[in-house]
């Protein structure tokens, strides 16, 4: 996607609901995610972003800092840090002061692996910091059949450190799936122990969820099941408008309940590109790149790509659906990696429209990239020994050589 030099800024018209505003977009993002390395020590199967290895081109120390001045610049809110795992990066921690320094907050996401008894009496003596632990399952079953051996407890030990040093309302963050839908009471009562915050996100079939997606995201049934649990607990429970799609079971749930994408959201990968949607890391959805002339706010505010999702949407179908301002069509990135078109269905649509419309033709797009190990890693999730995209299994290969492939080689909580 090229950049359009002869068009002027965009500017956010004065006027109408938060929403309409919104759906416009914004003269800056209110928050945007910042995927700071692929490299990481587990290879979740569901993995947006099919992380793994390290990029050898990611953003220097310098770039990352300049990156930073500008959202400070454009009065950006905050920045959702993640990966990859993050506090991979040599200079993680470096970054998050610098970003808190120039008044730019930051919430980043962790496996939990180095939030040692120290990094986390760090965090609770740094203002504008948020920290969000994933946890996929509410046993270590559960969990590490999606994460990888050894997880569960990660995340639960740092939570504790979180807890012991005083970090106040830490969030554990769950991608709500077939197999730990059923747990949703064991989460809250796992944040109620630790002084948490629950935090709900919707399984995407993007990177190597592509290839989980038919194994892992919930029934039809349990579709509701998640819906009726959320409007009895979603004053205390934060989904991120991860759910909208599930309105036309009644009322709307807590939120914008719209498709952010290029209009008040969008993502920074490890080599500076943007993209409009956090979900949706492919090059269909690439905007720019913030080492490009004008930068981060260049891309922003011109770019072919997010002038076109802040047109008026058409919405085929789905506007025809009684139900269509509930949901608005649903998830643009749901819709893309199953073969769904845009303005179709989205595959989880509760009125069913969406196993309609997957039962008939339609062509799964291949990633645009993938950084998964070639090689499993030692704490490799026991559902991958199934080939991706098949039915058999596959011999596990062996132990890969700690200094070949483990970001995490030689270190020691």
């Amino acid at each position: 996607m090229t950049l359009l030099d002869d068009r002027p800024p965009r500017t956010t018209p004065a006027g109408g609901t938060l929403i309409d505003q919104f759906e416009v977009g914004l003269d800056a993002p209110i928050c945007l995610t910042w995927e700071l390395t692929y490299a990481c020590n587990l290879s979740c199967a569901h993995c947006l972003s099919s992380s793994g290895r390290r990029d050898p081109d990611e953003l220097t120390t310098e770039q990352c800092e300049a990156v930073i001045d500008e959202l400070q610049r454009m009065q950006v809110f905050y920045v959702n840090i993640g990966g990859g795992e993050p506090t991979i990066r040599p200079d993680f921690w470096h970054l998050l002061q610098y970003a808190v320094d120039h008044q730019v907050g930051v919430k980043f996401s962790t496996n939990g692996v180095r939030l040692t008894p120290e990094k986390a009496r760090l965090l609770a003596s740094t203002d504008y910091v948020d920290v969000q632990v994933s946890l996929d399952g509410a046993t270590a079953e559960v969990n590490d059949y999606v994460r990888g051996p050894g997880s569960y407890d990660t995340a639960l030990t740092a939570l504790q450190n979180l807890q012991d040093a005083g970090f106040r309302d830490a969030k554990i963050s769950v991608v709500v799936t077939r197999q730990n839908v059923t747990q949703l009471d064991e989460f809250k009562a796992i944040a109620d122990r630790f002084g948490a915050t629950l935090r709900l996100t919707r399984m995407r079939p993007s990177g190597r969820g592509a290839d989980v997606w038919d194994e892992l995201h919930p029934l039809p049934e349990q579709q509701r099941v998640l819906y009726d649990w959320l409007v009895a607990h979603g004053e205390g429970v934060l989904t991120g408008d991860s759910f909208f799609h599930l309105a036309p079971f009644g009322e709307a749930l807590p939120g914008l309940n719209l498709c952010g994408a290029g209009r008040v959201v969008c993502l920074i990968d490890p080599v500076g590109d943007v993209y409009a949607c956090p979900f949706a890391i492919h090059d269909t959805f690439l905007a720019g790149n913030v080492l490009g002339d004008g930068g981060f706010g260049e891309v922003w505010q011109r770019s072919e790509l997010f002038a076109d999702l802040r047109s008026p949407q058409t919405s085929g179908a789905c506007t025809r659906c009684s139900f269509f301002d509930a949901c608005r069509g649903g998830c643009m990135a749901a819709k893309f990696f199953t073969g769904l078109p845009l303005d179709g269905p989205d595959p989880e649509c509760v009125q069913g429209h969406g196993e309609q419309a997957l039962a008939g033709d339609r062509q799964v797009p291949a990633a645009s990239q993938d950084h998964s190990r070639t090689t499993p890693a030692r704490n490799q999730p026991v559902m991958l020994t199934l080939s991706r995209r098949e039915d058999v299994l596959t011999p596990a290969a062996p132990p890969v050589s700690a200094c070949a492939e483990d970001p995490l080689a030689g270190f020691t909580l």
